[in-house]
């Protein structure tokens, strides 16, 4: 994912209808009307208004976050600045709207930082191609330039994973970040890649153009799993070990929130969806709300309904760290992610769970 600042996020808090304002000082706790203790905690999102991220924001926007007693203060990268898993993992914000991969990445650089709810099984992407680059597959990357996020990021590492399967080295192609949204957008219509890893609303934006079309669907578990040998968890809750396990009970109530809102996404439509986000994610100058919810309707397999990790799901996403030359097999799965506080999430509310979840292996 594409770097961000903290301090526009901030300022941007008040579009997102946060009442609490940032600050790099540890978690805060106030009462509500009824003299019940109310934690306050800083969530960053790896870009907020991307449908693959869409939960955090729908989760707030519905009222969940009160209803199960946090106060959630949501912020979103910027270009140029520290991203989203980085902001958390240096105490800038409590916890991130990332990738699980990133969790093997911070222990084998020997930071510990877990999964605390899994809300995607795919990552929720495509590669997107320039109309007559004849790209079908990445062994077709070769000789040409791939658009990513930014090189570092999660869509990087899927891109040299993709590749690699095809038994393409990184020097037989390259790699250019190319952000998100409209710079996705001019990168493939001024030839500056030949494809770009994007999400939605962007592909939503690049077809409707005329400009690009999909090469590779990452979009839905089914597409993640024909692709990349298994479910590929993707966007999840993280957070530093050692804060979750001092901060349980305000971990405990964030995870309530998101599992209402999963069950909620699994049993009302696009058009439902969007209707409870914000008006600037739906409808801007890349896409209209009908596009956003045609392109919501083809994606929305990619959210799991319980917030389970699901089983596999850590030993692909490890598999693609190992290809990709970002991990080995010394990776220890097991502390990477918990599904504790899912479950006793779904059994608050009496939610029957379908996914199936992963062992400590993975």
């Amino acid at each position: 994912m594409f770097k961000r600042t903290l301090v526009a996020s901030c300022l941007a808090l008040a579009t997102l209808g946060a009442a609490t304002a940032c600050s790099s000082s540890g978690s805060s706790t106030s009462t509500d009307a009824n003299g019940h203790a109310v934690p306050t905690v800083r969530l960053m999102v790896g870009g907020i208004d991307k449908q693959i991220y869409l939960p955090y924001q729908l989760a707030q926007n519905l009222g969940f976050y009160k209803k199960y007693g946090v106060n959630v203060v949501l912020s979103t990268e910027q270009d140029g600045g520290v991203g989203a898993e980085d902001a958390m993992a240096s105490g800038q914000v409590d916890m991130s709207g990332a990738w699980y991969n990133h969790t093997i990445d911070f222990q084998m650089k020997g930071k510990a930082v877990e999964d605390i709810i899994q809300l995607s099984g795919a990552p929720g992407e495509r590669v997107m191609c320039a109309n007559g680059t004849n790209v079908h597959s990445a062994a077709d990357f070769k000789g040409k330039v791939i658009g990513v996020t930014d090189i570092g990021s999660g869509t990087d590492t899927l891109i040299k994973f993709l590749a690699a399967q095809k038994g393409l080295k990184t020097s037989d192609f390259s790699r250019l970040g190319v952000g998100a949204g409209s710079t996705v957008v001019a990168a493939l219509q001024n030839h500056k890649a030949a494809c770009a890893i994007t999400t939605q609303p962007t592909v939503a934006a690049l077809e409707k153009k005329g400009i690009a079309y999909s090469a590779i669907d990452l979009a839905t578990t089914s597409g993640a799993t024909a692709a990349l040998g298994g479910m590929w968890p993707a966007a999840s809750v993280l957070a530093r070990t050692d804060w979750v396990n001092s901060h349980k009970d305000a971990a405990q109530k964030v995870v309530d929130a998101l599992v209402a809102t999963m069950h909620w996404i699994n049993t009302h439509t696009a058009t439902d969806i969007a209707n409870n986000l914000p008006s600037s994610f739906v409808s801007n100058a890349l896409v209209t709300k009908d596009d956003y919810i045609t392109a919501l309707t083809q994606d929305k397999g990619q959210f799991l309904p319980d917030g389970l990790m699901p089983a596999g799901g850590p030993k692909t996403s490890l598999a693609t760290e190992e290809l990709a030359g970002n991990a080995n097999s010394s990776a220890d799965l097991s502390t990477t992610f918990t599904n504790d506080f899912v479950i006793a999430a779904n059994k608050l509310e009496g939610f029957t769970t379908t996914t199936t979840p992963a062992g400590p292996n993975g």
